[in-house]
């Protein structure tokens, strides 16, 4: 069966982004002129998925109204001639099929997605998580969630993607023990969420892009508290392998993480120099800014 739904948490407090998201979300907040949020229904629309739960907290009413139409701003633009952004606001607005479920308590990523229990059913279902952009692909770059669907119907299994992460930063992620299957795919024989340095069993981490089957809403309602008293959803996933296999894809395209201010900095200047519209003048202008320094 075709995956036609994705769950994308954006419960988070947003604590790393302050004072920013004290008042905005973080998933609003915008990268070069879109919110990051955005480019997570945009991902999605791209793989041929048209149905969408975004799993909020309480004051992110403000996800909701930027996927709403707003027909005042477009009769505005439309009396002014301003057609250009006409159609981006109506872009916005006609992406998907977007529903809403309320996460009541920050209980984990884990926890978020299992919200989205009701929304999936029986169907296997995406997983995409905002923080981390996977921009829409040039030249010869891999489409990732093209990719993760296309290796869940090969396999009927659950697939996520992978990266190589450093060794200074491998405790921040989740990480596998893999086990070669062919080029860029590996069966999970093991998973640990934020291991000690010296306990990573390899440098391939989860980089927030999922594909799984509806089985794991089972498990992650056996799951326990784990790391940070939450119910983490690598502990989900290693109640799952117990039933089915579960692969990874060794993603070698681009994956900017927003989450973090610096990755955020850096994430903004990567999307903008991509763009049509602004990557010459603002190559331009960062060689020129890079020889005054």
């Amino acid at each position: 069966m075709a995956v036609r739904k994705a769950v994308i948490p954006a419960a988070g407090l947003g604590t790393r982004f302050l004072p920013a998201s004290k008042a905005i979300p973080k998933e609003m907040i915008p990268v070069v002129d879109k919110p990051g949020i955005q480019y997570a229904v945009e991902e999605a629309v791209r793989a041929g998925i048209t149905e969408i739960v975004i799993v909020t907290s309480r004051g992110k009413d403000s996800i909701a109204l930027h996927f709403e139409r707003a027909t005042e701003l477009e009769d505005h633009l439309s009396a002014a001639g301003k057609e250009e952004a006409l159609g981006l606001v109506k872009h916005v607005a006609g992406l998907a099929d977007i529903s809403y479920v309320l996460q009541e308590e920050p209980l984990g990523f884990g926890h978020a997605v299992l919200q989205g229990k009701a929304f999936v059913g029986s169907d296997a279902f995406a997983v995409i998580v905002p923080d981390e952009i996977v921009p829409e692909p040039i030249d010869d770059e891999p489409d990732l969630l093209g990719e993760l669907i296309a290796i869940h119907d090969r396999f009927d299994a659950s697939v996520i993607a992978v990266q190589e992460v450093s060794h200074e930063d491998i405790s921040s992620y989740g990480v596998i023990d893999p086990e070669p299957v062919e080029d860029h795919i590996h069966r999970i024989k093991a998973m640990i969420e934020k291991p000690p340095r010296d306990e990573a069993p390899s440098d391939l981490a989860s980089r927030g892009r999922y594909v799984l089957t509806p089985e794991l809403f089972d498990a992650l309602e056996r799951t326990e508290q784990g790391v940070g008293g939450e119910i983490q959803l690598t502990d989900g996933l290693r109640l799952l392998m117990q039933q089915q296999d579960i692969y990874a894809y060794v993603h070698p395209g681009p994956i900017y993480d927003v989450g973090k201010k610096l990755d955020y900095l850096k994430a903004s200047v990567e999307l903008a120099l991509r763009r049509e519209d602004l990557g010459k003048p603002f190559r331009e202008y960062l060689s020129a800014r890079l020889e005054d320094l």
